[in-house]
């Protein structure tokens, strides 16, 4: 239960991720693998990605639909670069399935399912506590959210080509399929780079969460160079 809400608060927090598909032609699939960086949500815990309509993605999986989505937990600033320097990466979510484009009618609803989420997770801002505000408010990204940051797909003049990702079991920590779609993230998920943007501006929550974290979850915190 642990390891599907973990991975269910990783997908929530970030809005884009690498998409692999097999590499294919007109003589079928030549087992080679391409990747890029796509946008996408989540919605019944399943990602829906937007592909521009160029991408090769569009012809790989008109061939061979296996495919698999990655996406790592999203750090603001220079918290990336140093977590690299101490070979600490961050948790990364590897998903394999199949990799299915949306057509006809099916094609409009996830764009008003994403107008859905940004207007959901905008409006949830106004009901955390104070203490949470004042931390989404002091980060220099501001009460920023996966949605705002997605808000450029709805807005774009370029072209989009949206497909459904079914993930299936298997990797490295198999979880049950099932149990992973019936596990909801963290509210808070969405606002994860504005959270630890905001205490970062502060030495006294960083403090604060030192302490928190020896105390209550038996972890070794330390603050380096100003970064959790």
């Amino acid at each position: 239960m642990i390891l599907c809400m973990l991975l269910q608060n990783i997908l929530a927090s970030n809005w884009q991720g690498y998409l692999n598909t097999v590499k294919a032609d007109a003589n079928g699939s030549k087992g080679e693998i391409y990747t890029s960086k796509v946008r996408y949500f989540v919605k019944r815990g399943k990602p829906y990605i937007w592909v521009p309509e160029n991408d090769m993605h569009n012809v790989n999986t008109m061939i061979d639909e296996r495919g698999s989505f990655a996406v790592t937990s999203p750090f603001p600033g220079p918290l990336p670069s140093f977590l690299k320097s101490i070979k600490k990466l961050p948790a990364r979510v590897a998903l394999m399935g199949e990799v299915l484009p949306l057509k006809d009618e099916k094609a409009g609803l996830p764009g008003e399912s994403l107008k859905e989420v940004i207007s959901s997770e905008r409006s949830m801002i106004e009901k955390f506590y104070y203490s949470v505000l004042g931390i989404l408010n002091s980060s220099s990204l501001g009460a920023t959210c996966r949605g705002d940051n997605l808000q450029e797909l709805l807005d774009s003049d370029k072209r989009y080509v949206v497909f459904k990702f079914n993930p299936s079991n298997g990797g490295t920590h198999e979880v049950d399929l099932e149990e992973v779609l019936a596990t909801k993230p963290d509210p808070l998920s969405s606002h994860t780079m504005s959270l630890i943007d905001g205490i970062n501006q502060s030495e006294v929550r960083r403090r604060a969460l030192i302490l928190f974290c020896i105390t209550h979850l038996n972890k070794n915190a330390k603050v380096i160079s100003g970064c959790l």
